[in-house]
């Protein structure tokens, strides 16, 4: 998952007057893909009441249809790349025939808040991002079954109404306007935290134990201590912050993934012991010496695949890439380089 991604374009291979899909009568049907039809609404669609998956991306819809309510076998249902604003949505709060949802998707809408999800109590995955969801409230009335929660790219300010979430196993709140890391002491399973692209400036992550993948790429973090609980921590994302300091990852013995790149580095510190280390970014950062590197990535010397050191001092030495892939039986790529 990539946290700073845009979503694809709308598709132009249909106009909005190309022919409606054509109708499916057959009632066992269970699958309805009808993405890129660029349909302003269902009224020429046949919605089998035996459907378990309904996908409606990238249309022109601007209401919900009706009939998608009594849909008592729907498990999936995404309304991504629509039109569709808070007053659309309502609805679905009365869908009691739908209580057995697994899969929401209103991602790419009009939303400006957390619409009512209370009557899906079996719902497992979450899609709000790209709207302009100002608050998270409103997730206190999610199923605490969730285990996917994505609301990247909104307006969000602050994480709150999340403490219900025990289940939780990926968090997406990347682009957005947080400040705080907070309200994530009950996060016991979670597995990926992405908030990338906000105004964060010190690591809370109140011990996340199971923690594998973290990005907090492009906020204000100056800072790395914060992460010594992460044991399990596989994958780190901190580029484009202020660290001056490498620190805080001697305990990360799981990391296979570090990226540091743009920050204001000097030297390599503190990894001696990533020995499952394989890919490690460094590049545009103001380091000095390329023996320090080795030093300090001698622990990984048998593992490490992927080096970028671009665009900092060391890098402008001739035979900079010559000693690291002495040094580094297993080393695959240095910067833009890619060793057969």
């Amino acid at each position: 998952m990539d946290d700073q991604a845009q979503p694809p374009p709308p598709s132009n291979s249909k106009e909005h007057d190309d022919p409606a899909p054509e109708d499916d009568d057959d009632p066992s049907s269970t699958v309805l893909d009808l993405t890129s039809f660029q349909l302003h609404n269902l009224d020429s669609v046949e919605l089998p009441p035996s459907l378990t998956e309904l996908d409606l991306t990238a249309n022109r819809l601007s209401s919900l249809d009706t009939r998608i309510g009594t849909l008592s076998n729907l498990t999936k249902l995404s309304f991504r790349q629509n039109l569709i604003a808070d007053a659309a949505v309502e609805p679905i709060s009365g869908w009691d025939a739908l209580s057995g949802l697994e899969e929401l998707v209103l991602r790419d809408n009009k939303l400006m808040k957390i619409p009512d999800v209370s009557i899906f109590k079996k719902l497992l995955v979450f899609d709000v991002s790209f709207n302009e969801i100002t608050s998270l409230q409103g997730l206190s009335k999610v199923s605490s079954n969730l285990k996917e929660l994505y609301v990247s790219k909104n307006e969000v300010t602050k994480i709150e109404e999340i403490d219900h979430l025990h289940q939780l196993q990926i968090l997406e709140l990347g682009s957005n306007r947080l400040r705080v890391m907070q309200s994530l002491q009950n996060m016991t399973n979670l597995q990926e935290l992405w908030l990338g692209r906000n105004r964060i400036k010190v690591v809370n992550l109140c011990g996340l134990k199971c923690i594998k993948k973290i990005s907090l790429q492009s906020n204000r973090v100056t800072s790395m201590t914060g992460f010594e609980d992460c044991v399990a921590l596989e994958e780190l994302y901190l580029s484009h912050n202020g660290i001056s300091k490498m620190e805080g990852l001697s305990t990360l013995v799981n990391l296979r993934v570090l990226d540091v790149s743009n920050n204001k580095l000097t030297s390599v510190n503190d990894i001696e012991n990533l020995t499952m280390l394989e890919d490690l970014w460094l590049n545009d950062n103001q380091i000095e010496s390329i023996e320090g590197i080795v030093e300090a990535v001698v622990g990984s010397r048998e593992k490490l695949a992927t080096i970028y050191l671009e665009h900092n001092p060391c890098a402008k030495s001739p035979n900079y890439s010559a000693a690291l892939r002495q040094t580094f039986p297993s080393i695959q790529q240095i910067d833009s380089h890619i060793f057969a």
